[in-house]
């Protein structure tokens, strides 16, 4: 095994090890972080012409999207989770009009729009037990 095949096995047993024993607020706290790692990763990709990577970050991007927006729960969530059904929705969009224009400008919004509402997420955090 090559140390970037190690470094990558050592990296996935880490991110499992940190998913098996998250509290649900940290569970969501780790999809953010992954979904900005995935579109900065679009971007470097992006910028260096590695559109195949770029395409494949990008779609590692929506997926998550996509489970943050299965988890949100619209009973309890109400106006709160009725918003980010919409901004998942717009940014799920955003991140096809990157892939399809090879196109740095919806990589960068969307980041930004995660990059707020992971820091709204933060401050929420309910104390350690």
């Amino acid at each position: 095994m090559n140390a970037r095949a190690s470094a990558q096995q050592y990296r996935q047993t880490a991110v499992q090890s940190a998913v098996l024993e998250a509290s649900p607020h940290r569970l969501v706290a780790l999809l953010l972080a992954g979904l900005r790692e995935r579109l900065q990763l679009a971007l470097a990709c992006l910028e260096k012409g590695d559109l195949a990577r770029k395409g494949q970050a990008i779609g590692e991007a929506c997926r998550i999207i996509a489970e943050l927006d299965g988890s949100l729960d619209h009973a309890a969530g109400g106006e709160v989770a009725a918003g980010l059904a919409a901004l998942y929705d717009y940014a799920q969009r955003r991140l096809l009009d990157a892939n399809l224009h090879n196109d740095p400008t919806p990589l960068q919004e969307v980041d930004g729009l995660i990059a707020e509402i992971e820091s709204a997420w933060r401050a929420i955090e309910p104390a350690a037990a």
